[in-house]
């Protein structure tokens, strides 16, 4: 009973701080003149990737390997078919050139990387060092990129930015905006890990294994923040602010919240290396890339393929073939 408690009560945080995240982060935006792209890519993305961050540094400290990384795993698979597919569905997102010129080379070889230091069943020391030093150099890319963008489009902000703050100080509708924001982040955070502990207490309950826990309920609940952020966002008309934030989740999740987790407590994986669920995390990516890379928008045809790819994965995992 306390455990549907703990995942009522997560979800539905969840839900109101996801709102209150959206609102922030496009009010933001639209006052700073930085696209929504790479709000989602840099700050939502950062925030709602916290999750992962805590269950898998969590599970490498006590000795879970495969629930470490079953969770990075699957929180990728399940960003890129089940939100992505589900926001695509909501509302188709416009083509974004800048996506494909910066993100798509990056999601690729950070899933790369992934593949490549899960394949002999270990995360070791160094290797988790230089997905950080990935992160690093990947967040100042994003932040000088922003810089830049947000001067080119200076001119073009200027009149709306000047009827948006009309009446209101700038520096009162920043603090505001940034309170509401972070708010919404603590909330989110805070949703996703009520609702992780009380979906592994059922889980656990049903006598189910820690990869299966790790690469689909703590997954899908990590990803949750993610799920309810991005969906909102469709819904909003924010499609681009949902893109990003599945792109730079996936991102992150990699080499950030792998990075630390294997620089502060090396695992090995109790069953080898994951393959299923590696192939299945790199077929999603080169989906999702060939369907960035494409001059037109992402559909609603798309968004019931990824979908349609999550509910094969999920069908295959537990079992039913």
């Amino acid at each position: 009973m306390f455990d549907v408690l703990l995942t009522l009560g997560g979800g539905l945080l969840l839900y109101l701080g996801a709102e209150w995240l959206v609102k922030g982060s496009a009010g933001l935006a639209r006052h700073l003149g930085v696209p929504p792209l790479l709000v989602g890519l840099t700050v939502v993305a950062y925030g709602t990737s916290a999750p992962e961050a805590i269950v898998t540094i969590q599970g490498s400290l006590g000795g879970y390997g495969a629930l470490a990384a079953g969770n990075i795993v699957g929180s990728n698979i399940a960003n890129l078919g089940l939100i992505l597919g589900l926001a695509l569905v909501l509302r188709p997102a416009p083509h974004e050139p800048g996506l494909v010129r910066r993100e798509v080379p990056v999601l690729l070889g950070s899933s790369a990387l992934l593949i490549a230091a899960l394949a002999n069943g270990a995360l070791g020391r160094w290797e988790g060092l230089a997905l950080l030093l990935g992160a690093v150099v990947y967040s100042v890319w994003m932040v000088r990129s922003a810089q830049a963008e947000r001067r080119s489009d200076a001119a073009d902000h200027a009149a709306e930015e000047g009827a948006e703050t009309a009446g209101a100080p700038p520096g009162t509708r920043v603090v505001r905006l940034t309170v509401l924001l972070a708010v919404g982040l603590v909330m989110v955070v805070t949703g996703g890990h009520l609702l992780v502990k009380g979906s592994v207490g059922l889980a656990r309950a049903l006598g189910l294994s820690e990869r299966i826990i790790g690469v689909t309920l703590v997954a899908v609940g990590t990803s949750l923040p993610e799920l309810a952020t991005s969906a909102l966002a469709a819904l909003r008309g924010h499609s681009a602010l949902a893109v990003g934030n599945v792109v730079g989740s996936n991102i992150f999740n990699v080499l950030l919240c792998l990075g630390v987790a294997g620089t502060a407590a090396p695992f090995a994986l109790p069953e080898g290396a994951p393959w299923t669920d590696l192939i299945a995390m790199g077929a999603l990516t080169l989906l999702a890339a060939v369907a960035f890379l494409r001059p037109r928008p992402l559909g609603r045809a798309l968004g019931w393929t990824f979908l349609a790819a999550y509910g094969v994965f999920l069908a295959w995992t537990f079992g039913v073939r």
